[in-house]
């Protein structure tokens, strides 16, 4: 089947692109023209498709346009490893997470070659250790660089306020963050948590860290100091962290045991466990979610491997019901948690020192014209 463009010169559209495409977006080929009719005859080779219909196919696959035309389906590769917990290899990547890893990446290429070019310092922290480091080691430093005590969030009335907390201070030493749930601000895509619960893109003058806002709040402090775990050892890496649990990678286990110690520090949890083995309550003290206080009564020995995943699965099934019954938010607030404050500031920052164009800062941050200027005044006067 060739699927051919209404002109004097036909372009010659493979069929296993098309197919390629429709697969990548996750459908099958009926599936897809069951849900969207109106491209059957041409899918089917009966009639040539207009260019409006072949840029609305592009639009329902999520394809840059110029791939229609190629003579083979590309390899697509992730810029970064992506660790999954299972054994079994997945081919491929959820389609919305790898769109999100090149948009941060894009991101993180505009700041990297800004701070460059007005001669910022590179961050002193970014691969200070290595995969061989003792993991106390670096929760040390990571204390020392964000200037956290022992049982900093403790201190905090609730794991949200922790997270914006941490998130600060994260951001303060150079580290951008993002907390996002859908591909840029297209609330059609979703990242679903169980795909992917955060990445992290490491250089030494822009790190960006990428937190599914999806997930539970005190899964995300873990997300986020696992990724901080990688920044210290100088390694990109995105995760899935199926069942709250690492991928069999030396790196992994590494900067897993970096974030539980650094969230629940071992001395801390046996005392605490001695007097208090609930681990609704011991959540609540250390402001992280109760999967995290499970996995550290199996990694002390207190819990056995089917105690913790008999809890996993209770908790997990009884968290998506209660986020089923939430809804949106302040667009503003949103837009800045998935922005973040310290990347909006340096965009507006080169806005006004004339090296970054309007039209430019509305592509880098996915916002037009009075949206864009409106969120600049309510964020950063």
């Amino acid at each position: 089947m060739y699927i051919y463009l209404p002109m004097k010169v036909d372009f010659d559209i493979k069929t296993k692109v098309v197919r390629w495409a429709i697969g990548r977006a996750g459908y099958s080929l009926p599936g897809f023209v069951e849900k969207f009719p109106k491209f059957r005859k041409w899918l089917e080779d009966q009639t040539r498709p207009t260019l409006k219909q072949l840029e609305d196919f592009c639009q329902k696959v999520h394809l840059p346009f110029g791939y229609l035309f190629l003579q083979e389906p590309p390899e697509e590769e992730l810029p970064i490893p992506f660790f999954r917990t299972v054994s079994q290899r997945k081919k491929g990547i959820n389609l919305n997470v790898y769109d999100t890893i090149l948009l941060i990446q894009q991101r993180q290429e505009w700041l990297t070659e800004y701070l460059s070019d007005i001669k910022a310092d590179p961050l002193r922290f970014v691969g200070k250790f290595n995969t061989k480091t003792n993991f106390q080691l670096i929760v040390k430093n990571i204390r020392a660089v964000l200037n956290l005590s022992e049982e900093w969030a403790s201190e905090f009335s609730s794991r949200e306020n922790a997270l914006d907390h941490l998130t600060h201070k994260i951001e303060d030493v150079g580290i951008i963050v993002s907390f996002n749930s859908v591909v840029e601000n297209n609330n059609h895509r979703p990242i679903p948590v169980d795909e992917c619960r955060g990445f992290v893109l490491v250089n030494d003058l822009a790190p960006f860290m990428f937190v599914n806002a999806a997930d539970a709040k005190g899964a995300q402090l873990f997300t986020l100091i696992h990724e901080l775990a990688h920044i210290w050892i100088g390694e990109s890496a995105g995760f899935d962290f199926k069942q709250m649990l690492p991928a069999q990678d030396p790196t992994e286990i590494l900067c897993d045991k970096v974030a539980a110690e650094f969230l629940v520090p071992s001395n801390a949890f046996l005392h605490r466990w001695k007097e208090n083995s609930n681990v609704a309550t011991l959540a609540l003290h250390f402001k992280v979610s109760q999967i995290v206080i499970a996995r550290r009564a199996l990694d002390a020995g207190k819990w056995t491997r089917e105690q913790f995943f008999s809890f996993y699965n209770q908790y997990i099934s009884s968290d998506r019901a209660k986020k089923e019954s939430q809804e949106g938010g302040d667009f503003y607030n949103t837009q800045k948690k998935r922005l973040s404050l310290r990347f909006t500031a340096l965009v507006n920052q080169a806005v006004k020192e004339n090296k970054l164009l309007y039209r430019d800062a509305y592509k880098i941050t996915g916002l037009k014209g009075n949206t864009y200027q409106q969120f600049i005044t309510k964020t950063l006067h």
